[in-house]
């Protein structure tokens, strides 16, 4: 089967406008339709002013023609010779670069003083006509009888027209680009504007996240808008989770209880039972009653496993119901030695060393305690082969008490080292949870009595490569009055 690959994943996709955030989308929004707006309105009034200037210019060529031929008169003598008088041609070659000539009625040039001042400028039209860069207009002298006898051309560069349009449309398109600019920067003040209040209420739907608290209350924006219909049905929402969390919290805990008192229940039938299964094994000591006495053995085996498991349990039981044991100042060294000499007998043939010659004082209950650091030295023993060296190790860092049980055995794997912690785990991991003599409980206990201590446990890896337990205890004050030196053993 072919898989192919999801789009919107990689790093050129957060450029995408589809990715971006809601309030740059609004203001894109906003100066795009801005921008289309403003270009059909600049195109539209831009035409309409290069039309408007180009037809002011030629009407003054043609105003400037008119006046020039008003006031110019052409004199024919007897022998033919013209004579052209005109006060005004002067004035209107010098400015602009302006160029004049007078024409006769045939069309030949007149008034040979101004010939070095111009240019071909082509024959006479009575349209404005280009020639090369400039515009020429033309306009006819009469004389007083109203008959023609001859024409003056006048011509401009169209630099000046080209260069007054040029600065037309710059300006245009700058405003365009401003006024684009200024509708994207206000776009997204708007935006920002109207998405504060939803800023708000995610703020607060994150602080709901990592706290876990469902009771708190979302901000109420003060506009009866859709936002304020989102945060109320969002605060419904909070306030149905909180319910249904405070009903759970309490099922939980009379479920937590339930069992704390059953396994109380439970510790007195049993106790009986295996009073009276040992009083019955020490009356069956003839040779005829083998078998009955082989039968009783059983059942006292199993009646003590039962009641192992069900004393693990009542103490896991009242640590999940907050039910804790009478807590004083007590001395967390001297715990570990007395823990370290009970588990000595079944060690075997491991070598047990122990490091707590220093007294360290703790706020606990020293029999839990003590069952903490026997599952510990229990387990190390479980799980290591004859002549495996443990070592239990007590020191003090910082403001906590650090108790360390580490052997060189095979150690726990990376993935497991949290999982055995869980409850009925045992072997391998969580998949082996029903063979050996165990309860799969021994470091549930370990944690449970960890955390209702204010510490914390771990699982790592020893210096030799096998597993290491780490227990962190609060520290309290100690009295220097007290000095021993446990041996190790």
């Amino acid at each position: 089967m072919k898989l192919s690959p999801i789009r919107g994943t990689g790093p050129r996709s957060r450029w995408r406008p589809g990715n971006w955030p809601v309030r740059w989308r609004l203001a894109a929004a906003s100066a795009g339709l801005t921008l289309a707006i403003l270009v059909v309105f600049a195109a539209v009034i831009g035409n309409l002013a290069t039309e408007r200037v180009r037809n002011d210019f030629n009407h003054e060529l043609r105003s400037t023609a008119s006046t020039l031929a008003s006031n110019t008169r052409i004199v024919e003598y007897e022998d033919g010779t013209p004579l052209v008088e005109s006060p005004l041609l002067h004035n209107y070659s010098l400015p602009d670069g302006a160029i004049t000539r007078v024409l006769g009625r045939n069309g030949e040039v007149l008034a040979p003083t101004l010939t070095p001042h111009s240019v071909e400028l082509g024959p006479v039209s009575s349209e404005i006509v280009e020639r090369g860069s400039l515009r020429v207009a033309a306009a006819a002298v009469l004389n007083s009888s109203g008959t023609v006898v001859g024409y003056v051309q006048y011509g401009r560069s169209e630099e000046q027209i080209d260069s007054t349009v040029n600065r037309l449309w710059l300006l245009i398109v700058a405003g365009v680009l401003g006024g684009t600019l200024l509708a994207c920067l206000s776009g997204l003040a708007i935006a920002s504007r109207a998405m504060s209040p939803i800023a708000s209420l995610t703020a607060t739907a994150r602080k709901i996240a990592d706290t876990r608290d469902p009771s708190r209350s979302m901000p109420q924006p003060r506009a009866d808008d859709e936002i304020a219909e989102l945060a109320r049905t969002l605060d419904t929402m909070l306030r149905s989770l909180d319910a249904a969390r405070a009903e759970r919290e309490s099922a939980m805990q009379k479920q937590r209880e339930f069992v704390a008192d059953a396994s109380h229940e439970l510790r007195t039938p049993l106790t009986s039972v295996l009073a009276n299964l040992e009083l019955l094994q020490t009356s069956l000591r003839s040779p005829g009653q083998a078998e009955d006495r082989e039968m009783i053995d059983s059942a006292l085996r199993s009646s003590r496993r039962m009641s192992r498991l069900v004393g693990d349990l009542l103490l896991l039981a009242r640590a999940d119901a907050g039910r804790t044991g009478e807590r004083r100042r007590c001395d967390f060294a001297e715990i570990a030695g007395n823990a370290a000499v009970e588990v000595a007998p079944v060690m075997g043939a491991r070598d047990l060393s122990v490091d707590n010659d220093h007294p360290i004082f703790v706020e606990g209950n020293p029999d839990e305690l003590h069952r903490m650091i026997v599952n510990l030295l229990d387990n190390a023993s479980n799980h290591t082969p004859p002549g495996a060296r443990i070592e239990l190790r007590l020191r003090s860092s910082e403001d906590s008490a650090v108790l360390e049980v580490s052997d060189d055995g095979p150690g726990i794997p990376p993935g497991q080292r949290q999982q055995v912690f869980d409850r009925f785990v045992r072997g391998a991991g969580p998949a082996d949870v029903a063979t050996g003599p165990g309860t799969g409980l021994g470091l549930a206990i370990v944690r449970a009595v960890a955390h209702s201590h204010g510490g914390e446990v771990e699982a790592t890896e020893s210096e030799s490569g096998g597993a290491l337990f780490s227990v962190r205890l609060p520290l309290t004050e100690s009295e220097p009055a007290i000095t021993r030196t446990l041996e190790p053993l």
